[in-house]
């Protein structure tokens, strides 16, 4: 596997810290980007490879494991557990260090650990753990209302999972076995998959509860009535109590969002009742409130 600079890439040295990174990234990104450059393979391939360069770049603990393990710092965490573990001893009987590694190919350096064939065979029987992919799914708030079925494309590969109703946004779930391959009969990575909900709705969402604002006619609020109000799922009737205030709050119980893994279980509906004042009165109006005015003194 040829070694990738990633600081290279992206025209950096390794002394560049993140705020450099993200800089050079929006940067490339804005003049390599696939719209700015329809139907050219050159900066398709470079978009790709900067965008490759920043996911390790940006995350501390995956630089941490590049600068440490060049192209193979995907296996970082196999190679120091077997290191822990006393396997990784050198020909001479010393204990194998990091720091032997510059950069080389990694390898080489379970050859120069393990001593000769025969260790080296034991280097190549270690098994890799493929890498956890990352994939984001964008859904509507209706969407997550109820359970439903899924089917998303990750690196060419369709896999249909099961949206559990009450999934919040920006919640990440996982999929095992369905990140990179193993190497040498490791297990496969995982996916996981972050949730992004637009909320088109005039239903704000806060956890498992649901607010909104209706309009509250004049009359029905000085006299008391019935109105029909929006749920989430359908319309209720309200009665609403003579003399109501402007800015009054009501709660309807399990007419919220249903809780996350919970079948069965919502929060509640609070709303928020919004007095409207009658407009182009008749002039018989008029005098009618007047008369009301009066009668208030």
């Amino acid at each position: 596997m040829k070694f990738i600079d990633y600081y290279k890439i992206l025209g950096l040295d390794k002394n560049a810290d993140q705020n450099d990174i993200k800089k050079a990234y929006r940067k490339l990104a804005r003049k390599l980007h696939p719209d700015i450059n329809p139907n050219d393979k050159e900066a398709e391939h470079k978009f790709k490879d900067i965008n490759e360069a920043n996911e390790v770049l940006s995350d501390p603990e995956k630089r941490k494991k590049y600068d440490k393990y060049g192209k193979d710092w995907q296996h970082a965490e196999e190679f120091e557990n077997a290191q822990r573990s006393g396997r990784a001893s050198s020909r001479h009987g010393r204990q194998a260090h990091s720091q032997d590694f510059e950069g080389g190919d990694f390898s080489d350096f379970f050859e120069s650990m393990f001593g000769g064939a025969g260790g080296f065979q034991n280097a190549r029987s270690t098994r890799f753990r493929g890498q956890d992919y990352n994939a984001e799914l964008k859904l509507h708030l209706r969407d997550v209302y109820k359970t439903h079925k899924q089917t998303l494309t990750v690196n060419g590969k369709k896999i249909r999972i099961t949206v559990p109703a009450g999934i919040e946004n920006g919640q990440t779930i996982k999929i095992n076995g369905h990140g990179g391959p193993g190497q040498q009969g490791g297990p496969n990575g995982d996916l996981y998959i972050t949730f992004s909900i637009l909320n088109d709705t005039r239903f704000k969402r806060d956890g498992n509860h649901l607010y909104s604002t209706v309009d509250l006619d004049l009359y029905i609020s000085l006299l008391g009535g019935e109105i029909t109000v929006d749920t989430f799922d359908g319309q209720v009737k309200l009665t609403v109590k003579p003399e109501t205030q402007n800015g009054t709050k009501v709660k309807l119980k399990g007419k919220g969002f249903p809780v996350y893994k919970k079948e069965g279980t919502y929060g509640d509906l609070f709303i928020t009742y919004k007095l409207i004042t009658p407009t182009h009165l008749t002039e018989k109006e008029k005098a009618l409130f007047k008369e009301l005015v009066d009668l208030r003194k």
